[in-house]
C-alpha cells in the first residue's frame, strides 16, 4: 500500500531539523526499500526547508503511523502539521527512475486538496510525463474517499500546473511549494 507524507515545518525550525538530518535519514533508511519520493519543500529562494515529502509503499495502516509519528522530526518538533493519505501511483516509477535530473530545472510539489464531498473527477490533466518525479491520486485511510492528487517535477511554470488542476473544477485548494531531491548527500 502506497502512503503520501506532507510534514509541514513549525517556523523556526530550520536549526532544529539540521541537528537531526543523520536521525531522520537513519530512520529513513528502515524504509528505503520501500521508497518512492522523498524530499524537502524549500523556501522560495530555496535556501530553506519549509517541509518534508515521503511517498513510500508499506505494508499497512500501523506501518504508516509509526513512519509519521515516530520519525525523528516530528518527535522533536520540527512539525507544525502532518499530512497522511493513500497514494495511488499514476506514474509507476520511483523518483530514482526519473528520466530527467536537469539542475537547471526547478522542481515543485503540486498538493491539489478535492473539494469536501467531491468524487473523484475521472479525469486527469494532461502532464508531459517525462517532466514527472512523482504522481497520484489522494485517498482517504480507508481507500472509499477521493481527498486530491500530488505531483512533483521539474515545472517552468509551475502555475500552469496548478491552472490545469484547477480547470477541472474539482480542487478546493492547490498548494504550490518549490521541492528537491532528498536523501543522503
Amino acid at each position: 500500500m502506497d502512503y503520501f507524507f506532507y510534514c509541514r515545518d513549525r517556523d523556526g525550525a530550520q536549526e532544529l531539523r539540521w541537528q537531526l538530518v543523520e536521525e531522520h535519514w537513519a530512520f529513513m533508511d528502515r524504509f528505503a526499500e520501500g521508497m518512492i519520493a522523498r524530499g524537502p519543500t524549500l523556501t522560495e529562494d530555496g535556501e530553506g526547508a519549509t517541509g518534508s515529502v515521503h511517498i513510500v509503499d508499506l505494508p499497512d495502516a500501523a506501518t504508516a503511523r509509526v513512519f509519521a509519528y515516530e520519525e525523528p522530526n516530528y518527535l522533536a518538533g520540527v512539525y507544525r502539521h502532518v499530512l497522511v493519505r493513500r497514494y495511488v501511483d499514476l506514474l509507476g516509477r520511483t523518483m530514482w527512475d526519473f528520466p530527467g535530473r536537469d539542475e537547471e530545472r526547478p522542481r515543485h510539489l503540486i498538493l491539489a486538496h478535492a473539494k469536501p464531498l467531491m468524487d473523484w473527477p475521472g479525469t486527469e490533466p494532461t502532464l508531459d510525463r517525462e517532466r514527472l518525479i512523482a504522481y497520484g491520486r489522494l485517498l482517504s485511510e480507508n481507500t472509499e474517499d477521493w481527498e486530491g492528487a500530488a505531483v512533483i517535477g521539474e515545472f517552468d511554470e509551475p502555475s500552469a500546473v496548478r491552472d490545469l488542476f484547477a480547470a477541472t473544477g474539482s480542487y478546493e485548494k492547490i498548494e504550490v511549494h518549490p521541492w528537491t531531491f532528498g536523501g543522503r548527500r
